[in-house]
């Protein structure tokens, strides 16, 4: 069987609010424009989640809104307070969770970009991969009879993608 993994880094946060917490921080207007870029392109690609696991920091939680309304279905979504800056073996447990065929997470750096670069067998030939920098989106798929069988290295990049260069 072969599963789906669309791994999206949030979208560009505001900085300018003292009073807001890390975890509290918004989307600039950068942010707001290229989370539904995103969204577009895994549309019009046909990389459609069919659940999602999201952060629960408002910036993921506002990048997923965004993204998912360019979708042409509404998968649904899981915000995971253990996604919030996590590690990258935090995040593949929380992977090995899912239980739809095509999943997107959505999560922070530098956490997602690890989880990127050990998911996948043979990186893509991005010179932003490594980076991951904001909104970056990684299309990877597993052969694998369930989530919970995903391995590192095992991953085949199928796309890769930053906001800037869409539209």
């Amino acid at each position: 069987m072969t599963l789906r993994l669309i791994l999206t880094r949030h979208a560009k946060s505001a900085w300018d609010n003292p009073f807001h917490t890390d975890h509290e921080r918004p989307l600039n207007a950068r942010g707001r424009e290229a989370a539904p870029r995103i969204g577009r392109w895994l549309a019009a690609r046909g990389y459609l989640p069919q659940q999602a696991l999201v952060s629960d920091a408002a910036r993921t939680r506002e990048t997923w809104a965004l993204l998912s309304a360019e979708l042409p279905e509404l998968p649904p979504g899981r915000f995971v307070s253990a996604l919030y800056h996590a590690s990258p073996e935090v995040m593949l447990k929380t992977l090995h969770t899912a239980e739809a065929g095509a999943v997107i997470m959505i999560g922070h750096n530098p956490g997602i970009a690890a989880l990127a670069e050990r998911l996948v067998a043979k990186p893509p030939a991005h010179d932003g991969f490594l980076r991951y920098p904001t909104c970056a989106t990684l299309v990877a798929d597993f052969d694998a009879p369930d989530w919970s069988s995903i391995r590192e290295g095992r991953g085949v990049v199928r796309d890769f993608t930053v906001p800037r260069e869409l539209e």
